[in-house]
């Protein structure tokens, strides 16, 4: 378990910062800015979290917790022989997500054109969320081809933004308050 007494410790002042095995490393890092971008998802399901009903409080709130796990499984490179067995991201994760998908989606219509966001506020930061999921599927993608990364910690942040996308249509009303885009509409 974490404990912290300090905020600050000053360790960083000098453009780096400290993984989980150590290793200190610039802060621009490419590992550094994925699991930034998974701290970035989390505070904006956060601000989703104040839309919302139980129901999709509680899975999000899940989820919460999951992008931490994904943020120690990411700040921890893999190794040969650990010292300590690291946190990963399990496949028991992704596949809470792809249930809680199916479940939500058997409810949508299907779309014919894609959704702005939008709709309502609780969609609006669900979409944000998702965007913001998307970019730190990329980075973890080209962290990948870089270094070993956890697979299921890939699947699981695809999943992600998924669930998230799926959820927005649900909280709009199972897609009557989403905002279809018009292509070409304003050419004029």
């Amino acid at each position: 378990m974490v404990k912290l007494t300090r905020i600050y410790t000053k360790g960083g002042d000098g453009g780096e910062t400290s993984l989980g095995n150590g290793a200190r490393v610039p802060k621009f890092d490419l590992r550094v800015a994925a699991y930034g971008s998974v701290d970035e998802t989390n505070a904006c399901i956060g601000l989703a979290r104040l839309h919302v009903d139980a129901s999709v409080d509680t899975m999000l709130a899940a989820i919460q917790n999951d992008l931490f796990d994904l943020g120690a499984d990411l700040c921890t490179p893999e190794a040969p022989a650990p010292k300590h067995e690291a946190l990963r991201i399990s496949d028991a994760q992704v596949e809470r997500l792809e249930r809680e998908i199916d479940a939500l989606n058997e409810r949508l219509a299907p779309l014919d054109s894609f959704i702005l966001p939008g709709g309502s506020a609780a969609a609006a930061h669900l979409h944000l969320a998702r965007t913001v999921a998307r970019r730190a599927e990329r980075e973890i993608v080209e962290l990948a081809t870089r270094e070993k990364v956890n697979p299921a910690a890939i699947r699981y942040v695809n999943r992600l933004s998924d669930h998230l996308f799926v959820v927005s249509r649900h909280v709009n009303g199972d897609g009557k308050a989403d905002i279809l885009w018009v292509p070409g509409k304003n050419r004029r």
